[in-house]
């Protein structure tokens, strides 16, 4: 590793080897073993869905995601639906982020700690998570990243109109892809605090920032109206705080090794408020509304990586007059080790079990158990992924508690008839396929459509078929005695 690291660093630019040690990583297992679990599940099936059909449901479910909708629908298009045209956006993301992060770090620390921080990036956790997703969360950190990037170029004596002008957009861009990405302003204009910016290049930024806001608000005012999507996000409990209490922890050690001044613009004087930031402010939200996933603030490991640069960088200049050799080695072995350490965690993230469960187990199952005529119903209705993703598993199967698709219906699970008609129709059959959980993930039934689908299948079926796999299970009823 070391000694790949020494080579690519004699013959190539330093800020381009993070972005393709991050490509090699998003790269490896990209697939999961042909695995998509049921966040990406939802992207995969609204972005085959034509745009009339995304724009109408946007403006029932799930609007906060409408930009990147509309554009995997445009890569869906043009490449075909794969788990590699689902994954590849978020893994080139992470390498613009990874770039920026080693660009950012090779001009306020030196290369060392630009290196050292682009590489570290892509290994941490949360952002091996999200490497390999189908959703816009690395989309966003990598807007977070060229924002950030911008902000210090013009802090650096650039400060033209048309950086500005690109700042801007970049966080409108970010917005429209998750609003909570306006966190990272707090973060920005303590970095302005920090480093004493002058008049000027304030009012600059608050114009900046004022335009992009103003443009971003009837979106954010809108999705308000969709709050019930969130509502399964739990409270704010103590324990919750122990990852980001250790993150900011390691990052505050960083911060320290960089030596920050008042009024001069450091690595750590940008790196610690984007880490600390969008974190307290995203658990000061969560007070007041229930909001903590830490992939709404992904982007504040760039913050993180960076301090890590920092440290590995002042490391490094603490020893290089005694041991030069030594130094230069430092960030090849450090990442080396971190690569050793991880190695377990990389291989489990690239695993299908490392979600909650796979949208596609189960299709296998399905199209080998089903007959001629079987029905088939999903508890809870969201499980109707499933088919969605794998229309062709369940071909010639009724779904006969479906009143509206979701697509004529403008939402992500299709509207389901009342808890009498599914009942009628459930008698009317003689076998039914169920498409639910397994009993480690499943949830509590709460539905009263869904009680009565449990209800009729125990009441009057007997299970002739039972597989599990990957958090899914499909389950084969028959009937056992005529209607009562």
């Amino acid at each position: 590793m070391s000694y790949l690291i020494t080579i690519l660093r004699h013959r190539l630019p330093v800020w381009l080897i993070p972005p393709l040690w991050t490509l090699a990583l998003g790269l490896w297992g990209l697939s999961r073993q042909h695995s998509v679990w049921r966040d990406e599940a939802a992207t995969w099936q609204v972005a085959r869905r034509p745009v009339t059909d995304i724009w109408r449901m946007l403006g029932e479910v799930d609007a906060v995601h409408g930009l990147y909708y509309l554009l995997m629908h445009g890569l869906f298009e043009c490449f075909g639906p794969s788990t590699t045209t689902l994954r590849l956006p978020s893994v080139l993301a992470t390498a613009v982020a990874a770039a920026c992060v080693t660009v950012i770090g090779c001009r306020l620390g030196g290369g060392r700690a630009g290196l050292g921080g682009g590489l570290m990036f892509s290994l941490l956790p949360a952002v091996q998570f999200y490497l390999q997703e189908g959703r816009p969360y690395a989309l966003v950190a990598a807007g977070a990243a060229i924002s950030t990037l911008l902000l210090v170029t013009a802090l650096q004596g650039r400060d033209r109109k048309a950086h500005w002008a690109a700042y801007g957009g970049t966080v409108l861009l970010c917005a429209l892809l998750n609003w909570l990405s306006l966190l990272i302003l707090p973060a920005h204009a303590a970095t302005l605090a920090w480093a004493r910016t002058g008049r000027g290049t304030w009012i600059r930024w608050a114009a900046a920032v004022t335009a992009a806001v103003a443009a971003v608000l009837p979106m954010i005012l809108f999705t308000s109206t969709q709050s019930r999507q969130v509502s399964w996000i739990p409270p704010l409990t103590w324990h919750m705080l122990i990852g980001p209490a250790i993150v900011l922890a390691i990052g505050a050690l960083g911060a320290l090794l960089d030596r920050p001044q008042t009024g001069r613009l450091s690595l750590a004087a940008v790196a610690l408020p984007v880490l600390a930031v969008p974190q307290i402010g995203l658990i000061g939200i969560s007070l007041v509304k229930p909001l903590f996933l830490d992939r709404y603030i992904l982007f504040s490991m760039l913050g993180l990586a960076l301090l890590i640069g920092a440290a590995l960088g002042a490391v490094a200049r603490m020893i290089e007059p005694r041991f030069p050799r030594v130094s230069s080695w430092l960030v090849p072995a450090v990442v080396a080790v971190a690569v050793i350490a991880l190695g377990p965690q990389l291989l489990a993230k690239r695993s299908p079990a490392s979600r909650v469960d796979d949208v596609l187990a189960v299709a296998a199952d399905v199209r080998r158990l089903k007959e001629d005529g079987d029905a088939v119903v999903f508890v809870p209705a969201a499980r109707r992924d499933t088919a969605l993703v794998s229309p062709v598993a369940f071909a010639g199967l009724q779904d006969i508690a479906l009143a509206e698709s979701p697509a004529v219906s403008g939402t992500l699970k299709g509207e389901e008839a009342s808890s009498e008609r599914i009942r009628a129709a459930m008698l009317a059959q003689r076998r039914i396929v169920l498409i639910t959980d397994t009993p480690e993930v499943t949830r509590t039934v709460s539905a009263e459509r869904d009680k009565a689908k449990i209800a009729v299948l125990k009441k009057f079926f007997t299970v002739v078929a039972d597989k599990q796999v990957r958090g899914r299970r499909v389950t084969v009823y028959e009937r056992l005695r005529p209607d009562r």
